[in-house]
């Protein structure tokens, strides 16, 4: 079973809008501080700056309740699926524990120097599952 990392998230003033609700704009970008969290931590720095990096193909996100801005939040991540050249990463905004918004984005593992997709490298495999 692979990892969950939790990321406590800072609301900004800038993040409410007119309706005192945490606008969907920064529930996605408390997604990606979730993401660069779980790199360091789970994967490590190599997968942002090596030669072969992790780069994002698809996003999907629902908005399941509302996010005030006296809610106390949290993002957890985890790695639901490695296929072959991608990882699918699941990640939930909850506040208590209640889940707000869940997205779920395919990363793949990315040669910058060729510019193509590669398969997932058995060292970000073993890390991803790793206890």
């Amino acid at each position: 079973m692979a990892r969950t990392l939790t990321t406590p998230i800072q609301k900004r003033f800038a993040d409410i809008d007119s309706f005192q609700h945490v606008n969907n704009v920064s529930q996605q970008m408390y997604f990606d501080v979730g993401k660069l969290d779980y790199y360091d931590k789970i994967l490590g720095e190599e997968v942002l700056l090596g030669r072969l990096r992790i780069v994002t193909v698809a996003t999907s996100t629902s908005y399941i309740g509302q996010v005030r801005f006296t809610d106390s939040v949290r993002v957890t991540t985890t790695c639901e699926k490695i296929g072959t050249k991608s990882i699918t990463l699941l990640q939930r905004l909850m506040a208590g524990d209640e889940v707000r918004s869940e997205s779920r984005s395919v990363m793949a593992a990315f040669d910058f120097e060729e510019q193509r997709a590669v398969p997932v490298p058995d060292s970000w495999r073993e890390r991803l599952l790793r206890d």
